[in-house]
C-alpha cells in the first residue's frame, strides 16, 4: 500500500474518531414523518459528517485494493490476491452502512432502524479484527506483531459498537469507539513508517512480493526480538498519547461546561431544613419535638383518659406481684 496510504487512511481515522468523540455527547434526535404526526426513531447515533467521510475513506480502500490487486495478479502472487478481495469485502461493507447512514440523513423517508446501522457497523469490524488476526503470510515477519497489536484499538471498536447495539442511547459505547479509532489511526502510521521509512528497526528490511503483499525480515534472532519489542514500545507510547489527549480534552469540556452550565456556589447540607426552621438569624436549628400520636387521638379527648386509667391499674397489680415476692 505504501507510506501515504497508510498515512492517509491513519489521518482519515483519526479524524473520524476525533468527530465522533466530540458529538459523543450529543442528544439524538428524532425525525419527524410527513405523513404522520409521531416521530420516528433515529436512524443511527452517528452524524450526517461522519456518513460522508466513511463513504469517502471505504470509497478510496476499495479504488486502492482494486490496483493492488490488478498487481498481484500480474505478479502471479495469490496471497496477495486472495488478501485484497479481503479487504474489498470489509470496505464494501464499511461504503454500504455510510451510503445508507448518508441517504437516511438526506431523505426522512428512508429511515432505516439503528440496529440495522450498527449490525452493519459491527460486522465490518469483526472482518477487520479477523483480517489482521488471521494474516499470517510470514511466520516470522516483524509485521505479525505490529498486527497483533492493531487488534487492541479494533476490539475497542468491537464491543463499543456491540454495546450501541444493545443501548443505542448509550453516549459512552460511542466515544469509545471514537477512541479505538483514533488509536487505530495513529498505529495505521506507525505502521507505514515502521514499514516504508528509516523508523524500521535496524538489521530489518521490507520485502515485497506485490504492491499489498510483503513482509519485513530480519537478519538473525536477536534482531527479531528487538523489532518485536520496538513494536510493543512504541505501541504504549500511541496508548499513553492517547490516554494523555483524553484527559486533557475531558478536563477541558468539562471546566467549559461548569463554567457555563453551573453556577458553581456551594451550599450548605441542611440549608432546606434552616429555612423550614425558621432559623435563619441564630444560624441553628430550632429543635421541633415530635409525638407519635396520631390525628385521631386529638378528636377523642375520653379515650385518652379511659387508657390512663387501665394503665394505672396495671402498674398497681404489677407492684403488688413485687411486693408479694418480696415478702416470699
Amino acid at each position: 500500500m505504501g507510506l501515504f496510504a497508510y498515512t492517509l487512511a491513519g489521518g482519515s481515522l483519526i479524524l473520524i474518531g476525533g468527530w465522533e468523540s466530540l458529538v459523543s455527547d450529543q442528544p439524538t434526535t428524532a425525525s419527524p414523518s410527513s405523513s404522520v404526526s409521531t416521530k420516528k426513531p433515529p436512524s443511527s447515533s452517528s452524524s450526517s459528517v461522519t456518513f460522508v467521510a466513511v463513504t469517502v475513506l471505504s470509497f478510496l480502500f476499495v479504488l486502492n485494493s482494486l490496483v493492488s490487486l490488478i498487481d498481484a495478479h500480474n505478479f502471479k502472487d495469490s496471497i496477495g490476491f486472495v488478501l485484497q478481495l479481503e479487504v474489498i469485502a470489509i470496505a464494501s461493507l464499511f461504503l454500504v452502512y455510510s451510503i445508507i447512514g448518508v441517504l437516511t440523513h438526506v431523505n426522512s423517508s428512508m429511515l432505516f432502524p439503528s440496529s440495522i446501522l450498527n449490525l452493519l457497523c459491527l460486522f465490518g469490524f469483526i472482518e477487520e479484527f479477523m483480517l489482521f488476526y488471521l494474516q499470517r503470510k510470514d511466520i516470522s515477519g516483524i509485521e505479525n506483531q505490529y498486527y497483533d497489536l492493531l487488534l487492541v484499538p479494533i476490539g475497542v471498536c468491537v464491543v463499543s459498537t456491540m454495546l450501541e447495539l444493545k443501548t443505542p442511547k448509550a453516549r459512552y459505547a460511542r466515544l469509545g469507539r471514537g477512541i479505538g479509532l483514533i488509536l487505530q489511526g495513529t498505529w495505521l502510521i506507525q505502521m507505514g513508517l515502521s514499514f516504508f521509512s528509516s523508523v524500521i528497526a535496524n538489521g530489518c528490511s521490507l520485502h515485497e512480493k506485490s504492491r499489498g503483499n510483503f513482509t519485513v525480515k530480519c537478519k538473525g534472532h536477536p534482531e527479531y526480538h528487538r523489532g518485536r519489542a520496538i513494536a510493543t514500545l512504541q505501541f504504549n507510547c500511541h496508548l499513553a498519547f492517547l490516554v494523555v489527549m483524553v484527559v486533557g480534552l475531558y478536563s477541558f469540556v468539562s471546566k467549559k461546561r461548569v463554567g457555563g452550565g453551573f453556577d458553581g456556589e456551594y451550599r450548605q447540607i441542611g440549608a432546606e431544613m434552616q429555612a423550614i426552621d425558621g432559623g435563619g438569624g441564630g444560624g441553628g436549628y430550632s429543635h421541633q419535638q415530635f409525638t407519635l400520636d396520631s390525628d385521631d387521638d386529638d378528636d377523642k379527648p375520653g379515650q385518652d383518659q379511659g387508657q390512663d386509667e387501665i394503665k394505672e391499674v396495671r402498674i398497681k397489680e404489677k407492684g403488688e406481684e413485687v411486693n408479694g415476692l418480696d415478702s416470699h
